[in-house]
């Protein structure tokens, strides 16, 4: 998934990039909350970390600015506050969940996948296209009896593709969900990816059709 962390902790916010880039998310970072209304005006993100204790504007006032510009972005909230109101409040103003400071690397790990399952309309861990089943918990791809050997990248086009199965999804948008703005890319980047799952996934698997001039395409037949 694309991801936009908004937290002003330097050290913990270099620990949560490096966490969730490993894990093969596209991670965008910003330590304000003007900075963090600016990046997200665009609506690329499928999913914000927002700390409430922010530098200028808290988070509470971030996400009220999300939800009155119609944005339903999924939403989960950090805070070092153990009060009972402020997670109501946040609740109320419209965050999808609350993690407490400090939180285990697993917990976190565990809530965001949760929150990308609901995102794309299906609670469950795996996610069946064909022959083809990708479990989001484990982070394994299986056709039939063979696991897929898979790349962090090839990983997250693959999940991005699976999730739209049957649908068309441009290229930009792959590409947006795939790498953050403040990573280096080659121009052909996703292209050497879509080229290796498409050998990984053959012959048996699901093909990815190229709609040239648009995007790309997971087969659900």
């Amino acid at each position: 998934m694309r991801i936009l962390i908004v937290e002003d902790d330097a050290p913990l916010a270099r620990s949560i990039v490096a966490l969730l880039r490993t894990a093969g998310h596209a991670i965008d970072h910003v330590a304000t909350g003007a900075d963090a209304l600016m990046v997200t005006a665009d609506d690329v993100y499928a999913l914000v970390i927002l700390d409430v204790g922010l530098p200028d504007i808290d988070g509470f006032a971030v996400l009220q600015t999300l939800r009155r510009r119609g944005q339903r972005v999924p939403v989960l909230m950090l805070t070092a506050r153990d009060a009972l109101d402020d997670r109501v409040r946040g609740l109320d103003l419209g965050a999808d969940d609350y993690l407490r400071k400090p939180f285990a690397p697993e917990e976190l790990e565990a809530r965001i996948r949760a929150l990308g399952r609901r995102r794309g309309g299906d609670p469950t861990p795996e996610l069946v296209v064909g022959s083809l089943a990708l479990n989001r918990s484990t982070g394994e791809a299986r056709i039939g009896d063979r696991l897929l050997d898979l790349r962090r990248r090839e990983w997250t086009v693959l999940d991005a593709l699976a999730t739209r199965a049957g649908q068309i999804v441009p290229r930009e948008t792959l590409q947006a969900e795939v790498f953050g703005y403040d990573e280096p890319v080659g121009p052909n980047a996703l292209e050497v990816n879509i080229t290796r799952l498409r050998g990984k996934l053959a012959p048996d698997g699901p093909a990815i059709r190229t709609v040239r001039g648009v995007g790309y395409l997971l087969d659900a037949s």
